[in-house]
Order: C-alpha cells, then sequence, then structure tokens
C-alpha cells in the first residue's frame, strides 16, 4: 500500500499543464476584450451611421429649398416680364399715332378758325349759312373721332394753373380771381389716353385776391 498523499499530484503537476492553464485564462481574457471592442466599435459604426443619414437628410432639404427659391424667383420674373410686355403692347396700341393725332389737331385748330371767322352780319346768308353747318359737322365729326382713340381735350379755363398740362402766353390782371388761375384759352390742349398731346395756351390771372384761409375759431 502505497504512502503518496492523493493531494500531492496538484504539487508534483508538470509546468507544462500551469502554462496552458494561464494560456487559457489569457485567451478568455483576450477573447472578452475583443468581444468589447466589437461592440463598441459596432455601437460607433451606428451612430456614424444615423449621422450620416441625418446629414443626407438635411442636404436634401437645403437643396429642395435652394429650387423651390428658384422657381419662386424664375416664376416672379416670368410675371414681371409678361407684364411688361403687356405693357408696352398697350403702349404701342395707345401711343402709336401720337405723331398723326398731333398733326390732326392743327386741322381741327383750323376748323375751329375758319368758324370764328364768320361775322355775325354774314351768317344770315344762306349760302354761308350752308356752308358754316358743313364745316361745324366736319369739326364735330372730327372731335368724335378723337374720342374714339382716346384723345380728349384738356380742361383749362377756370382751372388753377397746372405746368403739366398747360403752357403759360401772358399774364391778365384780374382782381376778382385767385392768382394762377387760367382765365383765357388762346389754343386747347390734348391728351391721348392720358398723356399729355399738347398743352393748352392760356393766359394766366396776375396778383387778384389770395384764396381765404379759413380760421377754426372753436378752439
Amino acid at each position: 500500500m502505497s504512502d503518496k498523499n492523493p493531494n500531492s499530484q496538484d504539487k508534483d503537476a508538470r509546468p507544462e499543464d500551469q502554462i496552458d492553464t494561464a494560456n487559457a485564462s489569457g485567451l478568455e481574457e483576450d477573447q472578452s476584450a475583443l468581444e468589447d471592442a466589437a461592440v463598441e466599435a459596432l455601437n460607433q459604426a451606428e451612430e456614424a451611421s444615423a449621422e450620416k443619414e441625418l446629414s443626407v437628410e438635411e442636404t436634401q432639404a437645403a437643396e429642395i429649398a435652394d429650387l423651390k427659391e428658384k422657381l419662386l424667383r424664375a416664376m416672379a420674373e416670368t410675371e414681371n416680364i409678361r407684364r411688361r410686355s403687356e405693357k408696352e403692347k398697350e403702349d404701342a396700341h395707345n401711343y402709336a399715332i401720337t405723331k398723326f393725332a398731333r398733326d390732326m389737331l392743327s386741322v381741327s385748330d383750323n376748323l375751329r378758325r375758319a368758324l370764328e371767322s364768320v361775322p355775325a352780319e354774314s351768317r344770315e346768308d344762306e349760302a354761308v349759312k350752308t356752308l358754316l353747318t358743313g364745316v361745324e359737322m366736319t369739326d364735330a365729326e372730327l372731335i368724335s373721332t378723337f374720342g374714339k382713340h382716346k384723345i380728349e381735350p384738356v380742361e383749362a379755363e377756370g382751372q388753377k394753373f397746372d405746368p403739366n398740362f398747360h403752357q403759360a402766353m401772358f399774364e391778365i390782371e384780374n382782381p376778382e380771381v385767385e392768382p394762377g388761375t387760367v382765365l383765357q384759352v388762346v389754343q386747347s390742349g390734348y391728351v391721348i389716353s392720358g398723356r399729355l398731346l399738347r398743352p393748352a395756351l392760356v393766359g394766366v390771372a396776375k396778383g387778384g385776391q389770395k384764396k381765404a384761409v379759413k380760421v377754426d375759431q372753436s378752439a
């Protein structure tokens, strides 16, 4: 019967066995560290992917906003071009006959001068009456044609002098009216579609009474 202690087997274990055990423990630690590193790397990759997706969405949103702004600008520019074209077309239609209309005003002036030049005693003559009737009808038809083409006379007599529509030829002393009042029209003025075609040649009041200023006495 042997006197050896069973526990003595651990003490008598070979060095190679002890090294294997140490290596196995080290491998387990290395494997755990690798797993932790892998999990961390995976988390970082997921975060990076999420940030990348967010960045792509933001970029796409910015591009869409930029395209919308460009579209709105293009639409506004197109609308402006359309309005300008319509305005130019309307102006061309309204003012294309400006030069012709200005020349025709001289014809109207001559007809009116012819009517005014006939003495009152001559108007009783039948032949003269017939001639005057024809001239008056011609002048009336011409004025009617002017109206059809938006050619209208400028209001002058009794109005406040307006340098945009009136041209002062002389001054008239009249203490009964306010200074700057048009008292006499030498030649009628006309506008075409609201634009001055020819200014009215007028005589303007000089001096005279000033416009009364109302004073509020209730204060």
